[in-house]
């Protein structure tokens, strides 16, 4: 069982940045959805339909976890891709509606996570996802294509826990996708190790993120040449 009160934290965490990631996207006009993102290739109504999307999805883990009868987030990169295309093609007020009704999906059934666990990690991509950290994973969503958005809001808005988890998710990346050997570690004394742990890699929280999410190497310092990264 999931400790009810971590559960409990991490939702109502997530709760706030969902409200706050909606508010700005019930800003953007019709124009500015067509706007390009952050996000190589997509634009920002694309960014809405993949986290729309997502909000749907990741309940298939939820259902993993709970019932113990493995299901894939998605049946194959091609249907996600066509999912997120037909979400992205909607009218505004459709994918805008479709944004906030699948974050409430996912809130609503993030509550069977208090009950049995049947399964204590899942898979995602290829990459493990303890099921304590199912809501950490869509807290980590919401954060980063927050920013990808490319408002007024940076990810140095969010709550420190919430670049915790988007940090946490990109580390399992970088594992899962081979990445070169790193040991990363923040101004807040955060420290993980990816591969053989072999170039030292060092900022705050927000500037790691940036270039393991997005290659922003601003704000990184590095004993070494910086290397290229997986996709995130």
């Amino acid at each position: 069982m999931i400790n009810p009160a971590r559960l409990h934290s991490d939702l109502q965490r997530l709760d706030r940045e969902t409200e706050t990631y909606l508010a700005t996207v019930e800003s953007l006009s019709e124009d500015e959805l067509t706007s390009p993102s952050m996000c190589e290739g997509w634009t920002r109504a694309d960014v809405v339909a993949h986290l729309a999307s997502n909000g749907r999805r990741l309940v298939n883990l939820i259902d993993w976890v709970t019932t113990g009868e493995q299901k894939s987030v998605y049946p194959s990169p091609e249907a996600r891709a066509q999912e997120i295309a037909e979400l992205a093609a909607l009218p505004r007020a459709e994918l805008v509606r479709e944004a906030r009704e699948s974050a409430a999906y996912f809130a609503e059934q993030a509550q069977r996570l208090s009950g049995e666990i049947m399964v204590e990690e899942v898979d995602l991509h290829g990459k493990p996802v303890p099921a304590t950290s199912l809501v950490a994973l869509r807290i980590a969503e919401v954060v980063v294509h927050h920013h990808d958005l490319d408002t007024a809001w940076t990810i140095e808005e969010a709550d420190p826990d919430s670049l915790l988890n988007a940090l946490e998710a990109a580390v399992r990346t970088m594992r899962a996708k081979g990445a070169p050997g790193m040991t990363l570690v923040t101004e807040e004394r955060d420290e993980w190790v990816v591969g053989d742990g072999a170039l030292r890699v060092e900022s705050d929280r927000e500037g790691l993120l940036e270039w393991l999410a997005r290659g922003e190497t601003e704000n990184v310092e590095a004993d070494g040449p910086l290397p290229a990264l997986p996709s995130w």
